[in-house]
């Protein structure tokens, strides 16, 4: 099996675990389940999974302090599969850096398709040809920032690279391929996600105050991607295109 379907499944119960392991190994991944984050941690070194589902109610353990470790040390899918169905907890996981929030009980089916759209926008394309030349890549220019869109990079004025969360780079790459073009939550959440959106659904705010955060001087007062009340969010700097 390639390593890119390589699958973590983390939670205290075994029971859950071997239900997912099942169900995923059905339709043609490969998983492996753990129970601890120490465990986790360790797979992640000697054989990263493509995307971890994980859930946050460990005993002994902060399920948030490692879904933080997860975002700050590897590029991973991220999946959290909890029974906190709190608000808060949801968008404290989605500030952290989740591409998505499943709460328990699931549905097997939807939490496959869930599974299936992250992998979809967090899988490295391994071609069978020679990547192509940095020069001949598209790259998005915009107010000192380098976007590097077949590498997935967000470089900034230096050269140097920012980390983003599969998420965040694509809502940046909807942005800077949409400039001064308002673009709404339903579409920036349908276009990032792969899926319906839930009533009141904050990703995209989330998502976006963690960008501004990344490449605003203030993010308290965004000069870059505004807020445009009742309508959505728009990149007001201009973008410029090379190597496409």
């Amino acid at each position: 099996m390639d390593s890119s379907q390589h699958i973590a499944v983390l939670d205290d119960e075994a029971e859950i675990t071997r239900l997912l392991a099942d169900y995923l190994q059905g339709h043609g991944y490969r998983v492996t389940q753990v129970h601890a984050g120490r465990a986790l941690l360790d797979l992640m070194a000697d054989d990263p999974p493509a995307l971890v589902l994980l859930d946050l109610g460990l005993p002994g353990e902060d399920g948030l302090t490692i879904a933080r470790q997860l975002r700050e040390r590897w590029r991973c899918g991220l999946v959290i599969v909890t029974g906190r169905g709190d608000s808060v907890d949801k968008v404290v996981g989605l500030e952290i850096g989740a591409d998505d929030y499943v709460t328990k009980p699931f549905d097997l089916r939807e939490l496959l398709a869930r599974v299936k759209a992250v992998l979809r926008r967090t899988a490295a394309a391994a071609p069978a040809a020679p990547a192509p030349a940095a020069a001949d890549r598209p790259r998005l220019r915009f107010a000192g920032w380098e976007i590097d869109v077949a590498a997935r990079r967000l470089l900034d004025a230096r050269g140097s690279e920012v980390a983003l969360t599969s998420g965040e780079f694509d809502l940046l790459c909807a942005f800077a391929q949409n400039p001064g073009r308002v673009l709404s939550r339903d579409f920036l959440l349908e276009l990032t996600r792969g899926r319906e959106a839930a009533p009141f659904d904050r990703t995209i705010d989330v998502q976006v105050g963690r960008l501004r955060r990344k490449l605003e001087a203030n993010a308290d007062d965004p000069q870059l991607i505004k807020s445009v009340r009742g309508a959505g969010y728009i990149l007001v700097a201009a973008v410029t295109a090379s190597g496409s």
